[in-house]
């Protein structure tokens, strides 16, 4: 009988963690995946669709910005742009592609001296991405997002 006696006791004072319920947060669940979530890194690039036969995310990455460089430089090349002086610059074009794949440049870096031998360059500059294909914005955990990039260009004029 003591035996049972204990027996029921140990049980009744082990039994007690079974039935409490631990409580989980919905803010500490999201919070635990905010600290292992990469913000710097998107799955899949901004593209347009003759960049889609492509598989690998870096191939991607460059038919993205080959596409967006040639389709500046033929603009320019079009405007047939006369100058005084030599013009040899990388004119660094800071762009934003929010998640409807909407382009807006948002700052042109550039040496005064190029400034001053082709005055409308900036606006050049805005018009030339005015004209490129559809593009499809970047791809976070299966949803648009916005990305921000610096494109390169380089305008050399003898």
């Amino acid at each position: 009988m003591n035996r049972i006696v204990c027996l029921l006791i140990l049980l009744f004072a082990t039994s007690c963690n079974y039935f409490e319920k631990k409580k989980v947060y919905p803010e500490d669940l999201l919070e635990e995946e905010l600290q292992t979530f990469n913000w710097n890194e998107v799955d899949a690039y901004p593209t347009f669709s003759n960049c889609d036969s492509l598989t690998e995310k870096e191939d991607r990455k460059v038919c993205f910005q080959n596409t967006l460089i040639s389709s500046v430089n033929e603009f320019l090349k079009a405007q047939n742009l006369v100058v005084s002086n030599n013009v040899n610059d990388t004119i660094r074009l800071n762009i934003k592609i929010d998640k409807t794949g909407l382009l807006v440049v948002e700052s042109i870096k550039m040496h005064p001296e190029t400034i001053q031998e082709i005055p409308k360059i900036d606006s050049l500059l805005r018009r030339s991405l005015k004209g490129v294909p559809k593009i499809y914005p970047a791809i976070k955990r299966n949803q648009q997002v916005t990305t921000a990039f610096e494109l390169p260009v380089i305008v050399r004029i003898n």
